[in-house]
């Protein structure tokens, strides 16, 4: 669980991640259960409403093998009463804790044996809890049973309070580490004297921890109740079956006699500017600036969405290039998020350590309050529009993100506002931009994060909102989008229906073609180059192009290929090091060829500009200051260089901090090309594509564009043998972090095709990867209450053996030794036990079906395919695996176990406040 944090989105990126389009059956084409009627039907969604006021939405999607249910709560943080901060979050974790029916961890259990993918999220104005899941009725009738049940039965017990409360603390904490975070969250404070969106969603930390079991329980009767809530149901399943089921098990709850009181505390307007300060320890500078704006019902909104893209847009907006291109900062960032009632707009810069937080100052006021005398363009405001709706169209294909992102139009009043949304945003017009710039972006509506503020006494009214039913009053919305065909996603059909080829320089490639929403394509290109030998000194000069290579090639700069990349309405990403290249895309069947010969220009022809060359370091160097103080990033570094016994300049060497920087500036431009030149080529690589595209072309174009591309240097992959880890104990202080980092590693030998790999896997879902529920977070989490998030991991070369089990959990630095003793336990007794039949079950079960869920995803189905072409393996290696999993008995489970779990022979990293810790308790009466 977990609460909704804020996200770099506009408007337009916000309600498009919920702007889903799919054909539905009509009402008049299902059977209608006595008590439920038809509502309305816009864009292929369908809505129904109950007898006792619970609202249901239909978007069914044959072509997918998913099913997502989502039920939205109206209530959030808005809702809370003094004293009661933070618990809409803790109610969203104690519901996870059962019923009469499903006690004792039942809950989560079953769903994790069904392998679905399943959390909840508290934010603002509402709290949602989803489930996806292979598409079955069995499992969606299971859900909605199990659904209805917990909307009226949860325990909400003493018990699971006193545990899950320590747990909530602990994830709060852990946001205690972030300044970035902290500094958001106090603007917020700062901007709102009154108001609910004022505080923390998380809760105050005392409010959490002498919360009220008697008003949480009162909380709870008066929020979760039918008439409070919206059930919605995308993805795979027939809707006359669900509707049934829909109003067997939700319409026997009866309607509350309760009547819910709307909030009506409104925010006064603002009488001059406000500062806030943040003094703790820390990395590196951060600055701020919020302003209040309207909710998100209001015609200006919509204007302001656009506006947040222009003006903080990467690597487009103005305070991107006044700002990070004139080496004023290394980074902007803005939040907008829509909000049932006013709320917030608010950017928020990153510094080095060596750059003027005072000039940064005046270069983000300037740019943000002087929009008078510096208009917004047509240009800009095209740009913003393509990038916004672009957002809609790409999320309007993906269907399995429905169910979840729903919640945040539900929470505004109505699902159709997204729908309406993205209307407006076609109707902006430049007037409007430049109107809400002058209207609220005013030094009187201004919260300044870490500076003294200016001074001014005018006010700025921000209008009160029309309602969401006078909105949508009659809206019809556009027709509905045709949906994909219904795919078997069993690695015998993905098998059957590839093509493989191979080109003349090497290069292999994949192609699976099958019928998908709004004709997307997902693809995977694998580049490897370089020897160990070739190699040496040249890990950052790796590192350094394959990060520069979207930002200037083939006569482009990078906003040209950003915007070009629009144009196609294509996602790519680039990802690499010194040895090799991933990149991954994702656009239309039409865009394709288009889409393939920039992504050659790219690949060929960079140019390395020495303005985004110097970016790029300068925002390596920021990160690598913030890391100097972060408990993870210190833990992960410490556990990596154990038992490195490589040379320096080896490509397998890991670097402490230090020698990273070093590194950084000792790269010199010319370095970039070179390495370009000497190592970058398509002779040993792999292609896929999963989706629409004419095969005949892909045929034809890619020989043109990458056939003739051969690496300089021979290629031989650097081998990454098993190396002992000498077991040993190690402790990071890190002042004033609230959160401390727990990391273990054992390493052994193992290869992932050998037979106790399997085994072994099915042990480690038994210990810690199995979410929720398993070993070390029924230990960690639910019984002691000491860790957010603990669990286990394992890991096994494809290439040789050399493999490992890790385990993470993040806590208070007072409770180490508590954590120390509940992990020793675990281990121990898991050896001592053994695991059970059920266990056993359950765990292999969760994997076939995640296994199953991945295949459906066709940016990883076309990852899966390239990655199998490397390995010179083919989805028979799916199909043993799966076989290899059903026959796998707990004898060799347990063996397997307790042969490569060697608890005397981890590696221990315990990175936190423990000075700090330790001076508080002494200082306690």
């Amino acid at each position: 669980m977990e609460t909704m944090k804020l996200k770099s989105m506009t408007l337009a990126v916000s309600l498009s991640l919920a702007a889903f389009f799919f054909q539905s059956a009509t009402a008049a084409q299902i059977l209608i259960p006595p008590g439920v009627t038809f509502q309305t039907e816009v864009e292929g969604m369908t809505e129904y409403k109950l007898a006792n006021g619970l609202r249901v939405l239909f978007a069914p999607d044959a072509g997918k093998a998913t099913t997502t249910v989502n039920v939205t709560y109206l209530v959030g943080s808005r809702h809370e009463s003094y004293g009661e901060t933070g618990m809409a979050h803790l109610l969203e974790h104690l519901v996870f804790k059962g019923t009469p029916s499903l006690p004792n961890g039942q809950l989560t259990q079953e769903m994790t044996r069904r392998g679905m993918q399943f959390n909840g999220t508290t934010w603002l104005d509402r709290t949602n809890y989803f489930e996806t899941f292979p598409a079955s009725d069995n499992n969606l009738d299971w859900v909605l049973k199990m659904e209805a049940d917990r909307m009226v039965n949860s325990f909400i017990a003493r018990k699971d309070l006193d545990t899950e409360m320590t747990v909530v603390r602990n994830e709060m904490e852990s946001g205690e580490n972030s300044p970035f975070r902290i500094l958001s969250q106090r603007m917020r404070a700062t901007a709102y004297l009154w108001h609910n969106y004022g505080k923390e969603t998380i809760g105050a930390r005392s409010d959490v921890e002498n919360v009220s079991i008697d008003h949480l329980q009162a909380f709870y009767r008066k929020y979760y109740q039918p008439d409070n809530a919206v059930l919605v149901i995308t993805g795979k399943f027939d809707p006359a079956t669900a509707l049934k089921a829909v109003h067997q098990y939700f319409g026997v709850i009866p309607k509350p006699t309760r009547v819910l009181t709307p909030t009506y505390t409104v925010e006064p307007p603002q009488d001059g500017p406000r500062e806030v300060t943040l003094r703790r320890a820390g990395e590196t500078p951060l600055l701020g600036s919020a302003y209040h704006v309207p909710a998100a019902t209001h015609p200006d909104f919509a204007p302001l969405s656009l506006l947040m893209d222009i003006l903080a847009d990467t690597p487009t907006g103005r305070l991107h290039k006044t700002l990070v291109e004139g080496k004023l900062a290394t980074g902007v960032s803005s939040y907008l998020v829509p909000t049932m009632e006013p709320g917030l707009a608010q950017f928020l810069v990153r510094l080095s350590n060596d750059q003027s937080p005072e000039a940064a100052r005046k270069a983000l006021l300037n740019g943000l309050e002087s929009l008078a005398s510096q208009p917004i363009t047509e240009e800009e405001l095209k740009r913003a529009k393509t990038i916004s709706l672009n957002g809609y169209e790409q999320i309007l294909n993906d269907p399995v993100s429905l169910g979840r992102i729903m919640s945040e139009a539900i929470a505004l009043g109505d699902w159709r506002l997204f729908f309406l949304g993205r209307d407006q945003i076609e109707a902006v017009t430049l007037k409007d931009v430049q109107r809400v710039a002058n209207t609220y972006f005013q030094p009187n509506n201004r919260t300044f994060g870490q500076f003294v503020p200016t001074q001014k006494s005018e006010r700025v009214v921000v209008p009160a909102a029309p309602s969401a039913a006078t909105l949508v009053a009659g809206y019809q919305g556009r027709a509905a989008v045709t949906a994909g065909e219904s795919f078997d996603a069993s690695p015998a059909n993905i098998e059957k229906q590839t093509q493989r080829f191979k080109l003349a320089n090497g290069l292999q490639a994949a192609l699976l073609h099958k019928t998908t929403r709004g004709n997307t394509v997902n693809g995977t290109l694998l580049l490897h180059f370089g020897n160990e030998q070739a190699l040496r000194n040249q890990k950052t000069t790796g590192e350094m192009v394959a990060g520069l290579l979207l930002r200037g090639a083939a006569g482009l700069t990078r906003q040209q290929i950003a915007d070009r990349l629009d144009e196609l309405k294509a996602n790519v990403s680039i990802t690499g090091d010194a040895t090799g290249l991933s990149v991954t895309f994702q656009t239309r069947r039409d865009q394709l060829p288009a889409l393939l010969t920039l992504l050659s220009d790219i690949l060929r022809k960079p140019t390395f500009p020495e303005t985004e060359f110097e970016q790029f370091r300068t925002a390596w160097r920021t990160n690598l200051d913030i890391s100097r103080a972060q408990p993870d990033a210190l833990a992960r570094l410490a556990l990596m260089r154990h038992g490195n016994s490589y040379p320096p300049d080896d490509i397998r060497y890991v670097k402490d901090f230090d020698e990273q920087l070093a590194a950084i500036n000792s790269v010199k431009l010319a370095d970039l090309t070179h390495f370009h030149q000497q190592f970058y080529g398509a002779n040993h690589a792999e292609f896929s594509l999963v989706g629409e595209f004419e095969e005949s072309k892909i045929r034809t174009i890619l020989p043109k564009l990458f056939a003739d591309w051969k690496s300089q240097t021979n290629y031989q992959r650097v081998a990454m043998p098993y190396l002992v880890k000498p077991a040993t104990s190690m402790q990071i202080e890190t002042p004033d972090k609230a959160n401390a980092n727990y990391l273990a590693a054992l390493r052994f030998p193992l290869q992932d095709d050998a037979p106790d790999y399997v085994p072994l896997a099915i042990a480690n879902q038994i210990l810690g990867a199995g979410g929720m529920k398993s070993r070390l977070a029924d230990r960690l989490r639910q019984k002691e209450g000491i860790s957010y998030g603990a669990g286990s991991s394992l890991s096994a070369s494809p290439f040789e053996p050399n493999g490992g089990l890790s385990l993470y959990a993040i806590y208070a630095p007072q409770n180490r030794q508590r954590l120390q003793q509940a992990v020793s336990e675990e281990l121990d007794r898991i050896l001592k036990e053994g695991v059970t039949q059920q266990e056993l079950d359950e765990a292999r079960n969760g994997l076939l079906e995640a296994a199953k869920i991945a295949r459906t995803q066709d940016g990883a189905l076309a990852g899966a395919l390239a990655s199998n072409m490397l390995l010179k393996r083919t989805m028979q290696f799916a199909i043993d695996r799966e076989a290899a999993l059903a026959r796998v008995t707990v004898e060799q489970v347990n063996t397997v176990l307790r042969h490569y779990l060697q608890p005397a022979q981890f590696v221990h990293v315990y990175a936190g406040d423990f000075a700090g810790a330790d001076k508080k308790a002494e200082a306690k009466p």
